[in-house]
């Protein structure tokens, strides 16, 4: 089992992909029963996912901050990449992430709306339907009416999420990366195989 153990540790050193990169990204979806859909990419990509569940809660939200104020401290630009609803809340809900986080103690974040926005709902010929009465914001908002987020189909969301994330990722950096852990990965084992020659 020991000798095990030791091929695992020589063998799986790796570095985490975003170590060199200038951005610290999350994804932030609208939309819990669309996580699953949004899985896969963020987990290859190394990215955290997070559900808000409409207007996400303030112990999620601190959560958040605390995550995005680590990144700053290890001089990182935190973003946030958000996919929505096109309606009156979903339009709103990016204001008040911001806001909150900003009295959480966050105000560099960025907050790019990925989806769903007026001209994508005109462009991909989604049909809108009649905004919600129930929704305090539905009175003063003059947008096309109510298309959710689960109107577009699940990969073209995958990749509009791969391509926002691509959009901030250094190919280059990366390389470096890959290099750096290459290098590290081979003195680590060489170091290991050693003190364990020593130990036995």
């Amino acid at each position: 089992i020991a000798k095990r153990q030791l091929e695992l540790w020589m063998t799986n050193y790796y570095k985490n992909r975003w170590e060199n990169q200038p951005y610290y990204p999350e994804v932030l979806i609208e939309k819990k029963a669309l996580e699953g859909v949004f899985a896969k990419v963020c987990e290859t990509n190394g990215v955290a996912l997070g559900a808000c569940k409409g207007y996400p809660s303030l112990t999620f939200l601190y959560e958040l901050a605390v995550r995005l104020k680590e990144a700053e401290m290890r001089d990182k630009i935190p973003i946030i990449l958000y996919f929505g609803d096109y309606d009156p809340s979903g339009e709103d809900i990016p204001r008040s992430i911001l806001e909150n986080l900003e009295k959480f103690g966050v105000s560099t974040v960025e907050l790019r709306r990925i989806l769903l926005t007026k001209e994508q709902v005109i462009r991909w010929n989604l049909p809108p339907a009649p905004a919600k009465l129930t929704d305090s914001r539905t009175a003063n908002w003059d947008g096309l009416g109510q298309v959710e987020l689960d109107a577009v189909e699940p990969r073209k969301l995958q990749r509009l999420c791969q391509e926002a994330i691509d959009e901030i990722f250094d190919p280059q950096l990366y390389d470096d990366l890959l290099d750096e852990e290459n290098t590290e990965s081979t003195a680590f084992t060489i170091e290991l195989r050693n003190y364990v020659n020593d130990e036995l």
